[in-house]
């Protein structure tokens, strides 16, 4: 994923005294490629979090029909019907109930590239430490960011979607074991809403974005 940022067009025309893409090298590349690289893993964290809300919204639903069978009075004409559906019910359950895990793993996977980015951001500020002799690289790469300033971006988006992470799997976990409807609507409201990613992890990557000339000024 590292380098990989001309896969989406970032950047904008308005981006006067800012160096070209080509131009910009050094630490400054490094730092504009895993400028790209958070915002596309966070597209990614979206569109995995967008498919495991419509699974774990599967789960609970598999869950109330269940529920409901197991209320209807067991009539002869009834039993039948009932003792096929749910053992098709707990298959479907079980199926949805991995596809959530996966979805969970592939979330593990765009942290563990995040925790890269992030180790990546500290040896380069380490780097221009050496080099200007000043702490946390004095000099701005580009408008007015240090390095510093770059890697406390890093280090605030990835300790906001390493807890999101925790949470999503203790949800995959339980969601499925849930004891209630109401607690399964809980674990549903914490996948969507990501309470562990506060509004500034998105507007410090709008800042990372705007401070490496991806988005115009």
């Amino acid at each position: 994923m590292e380098g990989e940022w001309n896969q989406i067009q970032l950047r904008g025309p308005n981006t006067e005294g800012l160096a070209s893409c080509h131009a910009v090298t050094g630490s400054a590349r490094k730092v504009r490629d895993n400028a790209a690289d958070w915002h596309n893993l966070m597209l990614r964290w979206d569109k995995l979090s967008e498919d495991g809300f419509d699974v774990a919204t599967n789960i609970v639903n598999i869950k109330r029909s269940q529920h409901e069978q197991l209320l209807v009075p067991e009539a002869s004409s009834s039993s039948s019907s009932s003792a096929t559906l749910q053992p098709s019910g707990a298959a479907e359950l079980q199926a949805q109930c991995l596809k959530l895990l996966d979805i969970v793993e592939k979330m593990t996977a765009i942290v563990a590239r995040m925790e890269r980015l992030a180790a990546s951001q500290q040896a380069l500020r380490e780097l221009e430490e050496l080099r200007s002799g000043s702490a946390g690289g004095a000099a701005p790469l580009f408008h007015s960011w240090t390095t510093k300033q770059f890697e406390d971006a890093s280090r605030l988006m990835l300790a906001a979607f390493s807890e999101e992470l925790k949470l999503r799997r203790v949800i995959s976990q339980e969601l499925a074991h849930a004891a209630t409807s109401d607690l399964s609507m809980v674990y549903l409201s914490c996948w969507l809403h990501q309470p562990c990613i506060p509004a500034q992890s998105r507007i410090t990557l709008e800042a990372l974005l705007l401070e490496t000339g991806h988005r115009p000024l």
